[in-house]
């Protein structure tokens, strides 16, 4: 029975009478391959959307050719499925309309749309938000209902996509207090301008910040990026994306150069886009980084400060050269030490001379060491905290104090011990 009547209508235009004859058949079949007809008049597909099989009601909420005043009845239909169809529908058919069309059915659909963004099904909701998400003709009141839903899954395509926020639609979303994750959603948005990059770091929100920092199409001001880079020491996942951003200053790259990974530091370095004098500050950082890994690895490997510069005095390796590296790194327990073993003076003389900052003394102990003057400006400065004012001697040059004077300094402090 059913397949002749499928048989009778299939591809044969329908006259009125038939029409309506098949549109109230008891079989749910025969009424439901007529909801999907793309020929149907507007009052048989008006008078199938309020039939009982939700199937059908379902096939006439996708039909694009259902009037607009059956859709609003559609848009109260007590089925989910229903709904989402008119929702996918309806968003699907606003950028194939005309002029002529829009004006004509404009008001009933924006009725439909504001309904459908009222639904109490997320799923309904989301379609409609994911349907109208890039189109420019979309309702304004449509999308910034959508846009402040308390679903994410809803209000989440219209704030990365839609053309019709405009920037105080977005900074009011953002400052109202959006639903969690929504400001990590609008920082992925494409050309964000200067204002919005401020509302985004004025929100504090840690991981919209570091979005919008990767989002190379972001436009960030250079004093806002300057404060994203103070605060940026102790963010870890804002280094990566601030090393990678399009334009950064001389200073930014300076800053940065100071805390960002060893990783990171050699990307920074490799920027086409720095001057040559920033380049070689950035690789000598990088440098200095490199030499100061090696002395704690030397160091973690040796042992305890005092038992390393005996293992060293002992192997005859406890150098000029590991002393200054020492004294760079601010040892002050393996440079006495060294000082102790390579001077032959007591422990107790050497602290002492350190402890009343004698500079006199101290190049006396450095020379009887066998060490540089530049080994000891270093151990003045950074192991016995000599102000600089006080340092005396050059790095290039040779002890400012005759042997006669060095030896008569070294007697001093072993007498009076």
């Amino acid at each position: 029975m059913f397949k002749d009547l499928v048989n009778k209508f299939r591809g044969k235009p329908l006259n009125y009478d038939e029409a309506k004859r098949l549109a109230s058949d008891e079989n749910v079949k025969v009424r439901l391959k007529l909801a999907k007809r793309e020929d149907l008049m507007p009052e048989i597909l008006y008078f199938l959307a309020e039939d009982p099989s939700p199937e059908v009601r379902r096939a006439i909420a996708k039909n694009p050719f259902t009037p607009r005043q059956a859709d609003l009845l559609l848009c109260r239909d007590d089925d989910d499925g229903v709904r989402f169809n008119l929702a996918e529908k309806i968003g699907q058919l606003i950028p194939g309309l005309n002029e002529a069309e829009i004006d004509k059915v404009e008001e009933l659909t924006h009725q439909v749309l504001e309904r459908l963004a009222a639904d109490q099904a997320t799923r309904v909701r989301r379609i409609l938000s994911e349907t109208l998400k890039e189109i420019a003709d979309a309702p304004p009141e449509v999308i910034r209902r959508l846009a402040r839903d308390v679903e994410l899954v809803v209000c989440a395509p219209v704030l990365e996509y839609s053309p019709v926020l405009t920037d105080e639609d977005l900074i009011e979303i953002i400052t109202s207090g959006p639903v969690l994750g929504a400001l990590s959603i609008i920082s992925k948005r494409k050309d964000i301008s200067e204002d919005l990059s401020d509302a985004i770091y004025m929100s504090e929100d840690i991981d919209a910040i570091g979005i919008m920092l990767g989002n190379k199409s972001a436009q960030i001001r250079e004093d806002t990026l300057d404060r994203i880079i103070d605060r940026a020491k102790d963010i870890e996942p804002w280094h990566e994306p601030l090393v990678d951003r399009p334009k950064l200053s001389r200073k930014a790259v300076l800053r940065l150069a100071e805390y960002v990974a060893d990783a990171l530091l050699g990307s920074l370095a490799a920027r086409e886009d720095l001057g040559e004098n920033t380049a070689a500050e950035v690789r000598e950082e990088f440098s200095r980084r490199m030499e100061a890994a090696e002395r704690t690895r030397a160091r973690d490997e040796g042992g305890p400060p005092g038992e390393r510069a005996q293992k060293l005095y002992e192997k005859d390796q406890l150098d000029d050269k590991a002393v200054r590296e020492a004294a760079q790194g601010g040892d002050q327990t393996f440079v006495l030490t060294a000082l102790h073993l390579k001077s032959g003076l007591t422990m107790s003389i050497i602290q002492r001379i350190m402890d009343i900052g004698s500079v006199k003394g101290i190049i006396a102990v450095c020379w009887k060491s066998n060490l540089s003057m530049r080994t000891t400006v270093l151990i003045q400065k950074r192991i016995a905290k000599v102000p600089p004012r006080e340092v005396q001697g050059s790095v290039d040059g040779d002890f400012p104090f005759t042997e006669d004077e060095m030896k008569w300094q070294l007697d001093f402090f072993q007498d009076s011990a």
